[in-house]
């Protein structure tokens, strides 16, 4: 039977539907030159917050993107909707490249590395002087992943009330890292927010620390306008804490400074698997001379290290070689030790 009269039009035609009920796919990418600059703030199953112009948007990642995901600190380029209204959605179409890199592994035989932060300029390590006792081979797993990943490292330690610094200050005085020791009382008083801001000031600052040190409480003193979920405690038959933050996110840090606060989720270990152990020595530029003898592919913690010679000579401290042989032994160390 005839289906259509002698003299059919276009319109009368009806074309098959694509059977997925998307548009026919393409090789070509769109290039979204007009795309609007944009931070990272949070990321939430799959949707992200970002800051656009002073405004928070939550976005999505485009498809050609593939598997590429953006982190707390990404500067990403976005188009659609930006007005950062409710049930709005936009769309992430770059991700702009990184100038430093916070990497971790879930321990150092797991092949996935995670990227916690990108784009930060510094890394503030926290940790309790008592409840919980410090555990200095999870700072040093910190400071690797720290110097490996071009961020500077910062040192603060909470609950001075309970127990004095000076035992932690002398095992990483030879570092010459910066450091700040805050109490509970000043916390709440305010002095020693003051003290931190100090060293925040003009930066992107990740904070990094085991459960249980106060890394949350410390976040809330220096951003009390968002303060995040209540602390937790320590458990007093493990000596470890509860997690109260589950996910990274980047808070300005206000009071007048140009900086910005990235709070990350409290760690039990830092797996060094994707850190080459031969990029730590560039966070000693007064030990690199000391290389130049080396034999090919030193480890620099062998009988033939050239910085044994280096260092007797006089031209560096000692202590100094101690600490660069401490940190390249974390990977062999369990982070309990």
């Amino acid at each position: 039977m005839r289906r259509y009269g002698k003299h059919t039009d276009e319109d009368d035609i009806r074309s098959r539907p694509n059977r997925k009920g998307n548009r026919p796919r393409t090789h070509i990418r769109p290039k979204h030159e007009d795309a609007a600059e944009g931070m990272v703030l949070t990321v939430d199953r799959g949707r992200l917050t970002c800051l656009v112009d002073g405004r928070a948007v939550i976005a999505m990642k485009a498809r050609e993107l593939g598997r590429k995901a953006a982190v707390v600190g990404d500067r990403v380029a976005l188009v659609g909707d930006l007005s950062g209204t409710k049930d709005t959605l936009a769309r992430i179409v770059r991700i702009e490249e990184r100038s430093s890199v916070l990497r971790r592994t879930a321990d150092d035989d797991d092949p996935y590395e995670r990227v916690v932060v990108a784009n930060a300029d510094q890394l503030a390590i926290v940790t309790a002087l008592a409840n919980p006792e410090p555990r200095p081979r999870l700072i040093d797993r910190c400071l690797v992943a720290a110097y490996d990943g071009g961020l500077e490292p910062l040192l603060v330690m909470t609950k001075s009330d309970l127990a004095p610094p000076d035992k932690l200050l002398e095992l990483y005085g030879a570092l010459d890292i910066p450091y700040v020791v805050t109490s509970r009382e000043e916390l709440e008083s305010g002095g020693a927010a003051d003290r931190v801001r100090e060293h925040l000031d003009g930066k992107v600052t990740a904070f990094v620390g085991h459960s249980g040190v106060g890394k949350t409480t410390l976040v809330n003193a220096l951003v009390p306008k968002d303060r995040r979920r209540t602390t937790g405690h320590v458990n007093a038959v493990t000596g470890r804490g509860r997690h109260t933050t589950t996910s990274a996110l980047a808070l300005p840090l206000g009071d007048g400074r140009d900086g910005w606060v990235i709070d990350t989720p409290g760690v039990r270990s830092f797996g060094l698997a994707h850190i080459d152990p031969s990029r730590v020595i560039h966070a000693f530029p007064d030990l690199e001379p000391g290389t130049e003898g080396c034999p090919r592919a030193c480890s620099h913690d062998e009988p033939d290290c050239a910085l044994d010679t280096w260092v007797a000579e006089g031209h560096a401290d000692p202590a100094r070689l101690y600490s660069l042989r401490r940190l390249l032994a974390t990977r062999e160390r369990k982070d309990g030790d």
